[in-house]
């Protein structure tokens, strides 16, 4: 700042937004209704300015991911899947954001006038939420995915070969499609042409995977194939519900014993990281005879630990340049493993977040 530059400077900012889940009060005496809260908040990623010829940083943030500079700009009562109450409170402020990226602000900062123009990058939504504020159906839908047109079958069918297509922009022209039906089509017709998106996306996001969600969706998939490799579904598929629950069992009662992992009723964050270790796959081999079964289960594993880092860190590309160099060699190997020795699970399906990965 102490050279005369009057800008204009860059400022680029992360938006996120999440439910925070339940907020009534725990102990009062007040009627039991569910209160349920929205942050819709904001993080200043980076400032530059164009000097001479080349981008110069003014600011960068050091922990992009921390809570402290991630700003709260609005806090609503209200529930993540009540859509009309969110679009009625974000859109004033999703109307600002639109202004801002087309107009500049000017500061006097020093004594000099400065100008700053905002890029804004909404990476910081669940899978639920983008599909809420983009337009798309629920996660349960055949497409499966907020980053392509991929159908459930499709991507179970072709592990490897898909691209990012999605976009806001897209998701509005076919929003328009699905209301005008402009080629007469019957509803069937119309939700293939328009892939799902059946409301109106009213917020822009970024096509990007949400890390936490990934680790801990794909970490249960994990402990499914566990379960499975325990009782070799692999050559006897036909198990009965008893014993899939013995085998969820034995399989609790080890990780507890080998790997101080108390079972839990709903997969979290914290579970998902302490299962998803290499340690964890040899207690894991102790239950199962087949030396074969326990070179795939510590392949995948092992390929999975080595793709991690590079959906996990900020900027892949400075924190781990080797491991995303490798990561498209390891995720179709990986694919390639749960299309041949893991077939019996992943034949016809495959889940949204091992699609994404």
């Amino acid at each position: 700042l102490d050279d005369y530059l009057n800008g204009p400077f860059t400022v680029v900012v992360k938006e996120s937004c999440d439910g925070m889940g339940d907020v009534s009060e725990k102990h009062g005496s007040g009627p039991a209704v569910p209160e349920k809260a929205v942050r819709f908040s904001f993080t200043v990623m980076r400032i530059t300015i164009a000097h001479n010829s080349q981008n110069v940083k003014v600011f960068e943030e050091a922990k992009p991911n921390s809570e402290l500079c991630c700003k709260p700009l609005c806090l609503m009562l209200a529930d993540e899947s009540d859509h009309e109450t969110l679009t009625a409170i974000l859109s004033p402020l999703i109307a600002e954001r639109e202004a801002m990226k087309s107009s500049e602000l000017l500061l006097e900062m020093g004594g000099i006038p400065r100008t700053f123009k905002f890029l804004f990058r909404g990476t910081g939504y669940d899978e639920k939420l983008v599909r809420e504020v983009e337009g798309l159906e629920a996660s349960g839908s055949v497409y499966i995915c907020t980053l392509c047109d991929a159908t459930r079958l499709e991507a179970s069918q072709n592990l490897v070969f898909h691209s990012i297509t999605r976009s806001h922009a897209e998701n509005l022209e076919r929003y328009e499609v699905w209301r005008s039906n402009p080629y007469h089509e019957s509803v069937e017709e119309l939700r293939d042409r328009v892939k799902g998106v059946s409301a109106k996306p009213f917020i822009e996001t970024v096509p990007s995977i949400d890390a936490l969600h990934c680790d801990i969706g794909n970490a249960a998939e994990f402990y499914k194939i566990f379960q499975l490799e325990i009782g070799e579904v692999y050559k006897n598929p036909n198990a009965s519900k008893e014993e899939r629950k013995r085998w969820q069992a034995t399989l609790d009662k080890h990780l507890r014993k080998k790997m101080n992992l108390k079972p839990i009723m709903r997969m979290n964050g914290n579970f998902a990281r302490k299962l998803m270790t290499k340690e964890t796959v040899e207690a894991v081999c102790e239950l199962i005879p087949s030396t074969e079964r326990h070179e795939a289960l510590r392949e995948l594993m092992d390929l999975y630990l080595k793709m991690k880092p590079v959906w996990r860190s900020t900027c892949p590309a400075q924190e781990c340049a080797d491991s995303l160099c490798q990561y498209s060699f390891n995720s179709q190997r990986f694919a390639e493993l749960l299309s041949t020795k893991f077939k019996y699970r992943y034949e016809g399906k495959i889940t949204n977040y091992f699609h994404k990965t």
